[in-house]
């Protein structure tokens, strides 16, 4: 009876840590973006799950001096909005044929309007997400790290 017992107890140890490993190699959750120049934090972005599909909207932007601002340059219906609590990720979807990719959608860059195609990857245990912005096909754009804030 005791090393039932003993299985039993292993086995459900090995199903939280497994549940508890899916949760962090997930994009869901709040990351911090850095700037790729001066390597300090742009900006928060809290990535959720909402009917199916992953979205990130700019919870805080570390600069005080933009606050305020507005998105300009978008095209789309965000322009002139708000960039602070804007949704910049849409449409985001866990990738059939790779467990650890999330894609489909597309993410916006404030900064100047444009919209890319987007690849979400967790990486380092979920620690990290690299976020691929491309055009056409994901070996023509450029990668970000983003560094989990929670």
């Amino acid at each position: 009876m005791k090393p039932l017992i003993a299985t039993a107890m292993a086995l459900g140890l090995s199903m939280s840590v497994n549940v508890a490993l899916a949760q962090t190699s997930s994009p869901v959750g709040v990351w911090k973006t850095i700037d790729d120049e001066t390597k300090q934090e742009r900006s928060t972005v809290r990535i959720s799950e909402v009917g199916g599909v992953l979205v990130g909207k700019i919870e805080k932007i570390s600069d005080p001096s933009k606050q305020a601002a507005l998105c300009d340059e978008c095209s789309d219906d965000r322009k002139g909005q708000p960039i602070l609590g804007m949704t910049i990720i849409r449409n985001v979807k866990k990738n059939a044929g790779d467990v650890q990719l999330w894609d489909g959608g597309d993410i916006l860059d404030p900064s100047n309007g444009k919209v890319y195609k987007v690849r979400l990857r967790p990486v380092e245990g979920g620690r990290k997400l690299e976020v691929r912005g491309f055009i056409g096909m994901p070996l023509l754009g450029r990668t970000q790290t983003w560094v989990r804030a929670d």
